[in-house]
């Protein structure tokens, strides 16, 4: 099949309108013809240069607030890595065949990121739509006097627009912090339980509030063996993360007094028709006798746990696996399974942000875990942790939440 060569600087330069590209440092790496033409700058006065200083505030005028209202926007990006789209912005220019004539332009730009292969901002594209022509537009009999009524009229929704926004973004940062605590509250890092070492990992899905509804959970049984769970909620963000909340500790409750890990699902998923937000919840749980070192399971819809043996060989736990809770309109028994362990091994609870992908059979995502297992069978927990997020997630940033859970045995 024919693919066209396309040569993109040729059409970086050509685009329409003002576009110019910065670090993250805010210093021009580059800019298209209309900007060098519509700003009075040539490439040798941009490239390479703060952008202020070559578009420094206008001294004077002191109620000028261009200069900081570009730069935070430029910043935003660069912290966020979402697109910010600013006000109508007023900006003088000194006139450089002129020095100390500033002439005023109107100004609506967009900044927006461009992210390197490990999702960090590298550069930051900058868009501006030149709107001083359409406000002297406004001109004619009269026009001064019009014009200067339309330059305030729109000033003043600009400001307004910019004041709305920044509370917005004050609120936006608020929900982040006080997600972010209930977060913490609820997936406290695992102990020890005596030689046996656990590492767990949570990654939102991009542009969450940084928490999710995925949840893992290490509980001590009052018979002395452990049951370890990992849930998925369906959604992200703060109303995915407080039914998780009341999932996680129920699942945790239903553990300490039930008989086995199908039993305790089954409890489990007579809570879930009575939390908002619970239908259609995967989960899978495993109690794990440490005296003869078996392990049995439940899985509600959910990935099968892996288990690492210590040759490096790989084995799914899915000879238990039912429907997701609520999904039957009647209580059913759940099935469980039990299989055994050897000293050395490591149990591996995963959510499905770790292996699914929307193009692909979810046996590929299987057989990628379990490469990575293989490969990094004698790594310690928490570095095996993170070889796993790393081998198998997308450096730009997964779509889905993730949950891990990493138990030597």
């Amino acid at each position: 099949m024919w693919e066209p060569q396309v040569d993109y600087g040729a059409v970086f330069r050509a685009l329409p309108g003002m576009v110019a590209l910065l670090t993250p440092d805010l210093v021009y790496v580059d800019a298209n013809e209309d900007f060098e033409r519509m700003s009075g700058r040539t490439r040798e006065q941009l490239v390479g240069r703060y952008i202020f200083d070559v578009f420094p505030e206008n001294p004077n005028d002191s109620a000028a607030a261009g200069m900081r209202e570009t730069r935070e926007s430029m910043l935003r990006v660069v912290a966020t890595g979402e697109r910010d789209t600013m006000a109508l912005l007023r900006y003088d220019i000194e006139d450089p065949q002129r020095p100390g004539q500033w002439d005023q332009h109107f100004w609506s730009p967009v900044n927006a990121p461009v992210r390197g292969p490990d999702g960090r901002v590298v550069l930051i594209v900058h868009r501006v739509e030149e709107v001083t022509e359409f406000i002297s537009a406004f001109g004619g009999s009269g026009g001064d006097r019009r014009a200067r009524v339309l330059e305030a009229e729109l000033y003043t929704r600009a400001r307004e627009l910019q004041e709305v926004n920044e509370r917005l973004r004050k609120a936006h940062a608020h929900e982040r912090e006080v997600a972010l605590a209930l977060q913490a509250a609820m997936l406290p890092a695992p102990q020890p339980v005596g030689h046996h070492k656990a590492a767990v990992r949570y990654q939102p899905a991009i542009d969450a509030l940084n928490v999710c509804g995925d949840w893992y959970d290490l509980v001590d049984l009052p018979d002395g063996a452990m049951a370890v769970a990992v849930g998925d909620v369906v959604g992200h963000g703060l109303a995915a993360a407080c039914a998780m909340g009341q999932l996680r500790s129920a699942l945790s409750a239903a553990c300490r007094v039930a008989d086995g890990p199908a039993e305790a699902l089954e409890a489990l998923g007579l809570y879930a028709r009575f939390v908002e937000g619970a239908e259609s919840t995967t989960a899978v749980t495993t109690f794990i006798d440490w005296d003869d070192h078996t392990i049995t399971y439940s899985c509600a819809g959910h990935p099968p746990p892996a288990l690492l043996h210590p040759d490096g060989s790989v084995a799914f736990l899915d000879r238990a696996t039912d429907p997701p809770l609520g999904a039957r309109p009647e209580h059913v028994a759940r099935p469980q399974a039990r299989t055994p362990f050897v000293e050395g091994a490591t149990l591996v609870l995963y959510t499905d942000g770790l292996i699914e992908r929307r193009d692909e059979d979810i046996d590929a995502g299987l057989a990628r875990l379990s490469g990575s297992l293989t490969r990094h069978r004698g790594s310690a927990p928490e570095a095996l942790a993170d070889a796993l997020l790393a081998d198998l997630l997308p450096s730009t940033g997964n779509t889905d939440d993730t949950a891990l859970i990493v138990l030597r045995l």
